[in-house]
């Protein structure tokens, strides 16, 4: 990701892109222009989330009481209204039993991701990569190219000072984290220890342990990750 993602800005595409830099918008409809793509990304995530409840069985109610939150913050996030932080986004995902990149599929959700045909493969472009714009400018980058079953495969990115939690608290999530940092500084806070990683470093632990991440440099951050989740064909359908 280029330089501009870094801004804290929110915005999941801005501007247009040259040899690598981003052009930053200097006149006022540019500006709202921009204002108006973080509402429709917002709205997008919010109707992926929903989409994805609803094909789960699950009621609005009963998410929002497991994620111990209210029902009016739960549909003010589907309704794009509510931008979630990283921790909330992880807490939803693992209550509905679907992966981070349920997230970027559009059509019908399925519960098992059918292997790809034998000599062949999946392609996608650098102007085809979808991004994610949570709480606090952090973005997710979704890196694989087609739908590996049982991973996720993807970018994130730290704006200065970010947290992938609002509240501070530490998260745990399902399957086993594998994580580089290749550019700046990524704070892990474990329960009883912080690891503090820079470009090159990496890191790997089970997401059931709790965590959180958070950039306290002054430069943008930014960190590849693949999620490797168990037994994901047998994801079940709930409904309450």
């Amino acid at each position: 990701m280029g330089d501009g993602l870094g801004d804290g800005s929110g915005v999941a595409a801005a501007g247009a892109s040259s040899g690598g830099s981003t052009v930053e918008p200097t006149d006022e409809a540019s500006l709202e222009a921009l204002a108006s793509l973080e509402a429709f990304d917002a709205e997008q995530l919010g109707l992926r989330l929903r989409s994805l409840r609803e094909a789960k069985g699950q009621s609005l109610r009963s998410v929002a009481r497991r994620l111990d939150i209210s029902a009016s913050a739960l549909s003010q996030i589907e309704r794009g209204v509510l931008r979630p932080s990283v921790n909330r986004l992880f807490a939803i995902v693992t209550v509905l039993g679907v992966s981070l990149v349920d997230l970027f599929r559009e059509g019908e959700f399925t519960d098992t991701h059918p292997a790809p045909p034998p000599n062949s493969y999946s392609l996608r472009r650098a102007l085809e990569v979808e991004t994610l714009t949570l709480d606090g400018g952090v973005r997710f980058r979704r890196l694989s190219p087609g739908m590996a079953r049982g991973v996720d495969f993807f970018e994130s990115t730290y704006p200065p000072g970010s947290t992938g939690s609002s509240q501070n608290e530490l998260i745990t999530h399902s399957g086993f984290e594998i994580g580089t940092v290749t550019r700046g500084e990524l704070v892990v806070d474990f329960a009883d220890e912080r690891v503090v990683l820079r470009a090159g470093d990496s890191i790997s632990y089970a997401c059931e342990t709790p965590h959180r991440l958070s950039n306290q440099s002054d430069a943008v951050t930014v960190a590849t990750w693949v999620i490797v989740h168990p037994e994901p064909a047998r994801r079940g359908r709930r409904r309450d």
